[in-house]
């Protein structure tokens, strides 16, 4: 009895030591991963703020061209109309609209009737009922007869 405890002991301290080398090997693994992916973001970021200020530089270069023939004020102006408008058609590329559906022009849009287009259209969400599902009996098919009423004779 007295080996069987010890094998026992032993399979213990063999199956915590194999449990604590996995945990280091997944968490050096892990932390590596992690590293390659913090530098990527970074870049990301850094890349980002350039563009950023990128974009400022040719905003302004565009206001300071416009500025040699109308007035600083108009120029500005100018400038913050095309900026308006790059970035309202920049959205809408990232978001376009769905097919015209079967509503009016100018109706109010009820909840979810959007995702239902959408979802009739080939997009990602499934269609979504008019109206809620009835509780309670089901409505009979329109070519049975009603309960209690004569059926078709044949």
């Amino acid at each position: 009895m007295q080996r069987l405890e010890h094998m026992q002991h032993l399979d213990k301290h063999l199956v915590d030591e194999l449990a604590q080398v996995a945990r280091e090997s997944v968490r050096d693994e892990l932390r590596e991963q992690a590293r390659g992916q913090r530098r990527k973001a970074a870049l990301y970021g850094a890349s980002g703020a350039v563009a950023l200020y990128a974009g400022a530089a040719v905003a302004l270069a565009v206001g300071l061209a416009l500025a040699l023939v109308l007035p600083g004020w108009a120029a500005a102006l100018i400038t913050a109309v095309i900026l308006g408008a790059l970035a309202y058609a920049l959205r809408n590329a990232a978001r376009p609209s769905p097919a015209p559906g079967p509503g009016a022009p100018g109706q109010a849009s009820v909840p979810g009737q959007q995702d239902a287009e959408r979802g009739r259209t080939g997009g990602v969400a499934p269609p979504v009922p008019s109206t809620p599902p009835a509780t309670g009996a089901v409505p009979p098919r329109p070519d049975t007869p009603a309960p209690g009423a004569p059926g078709p004779r044949v």
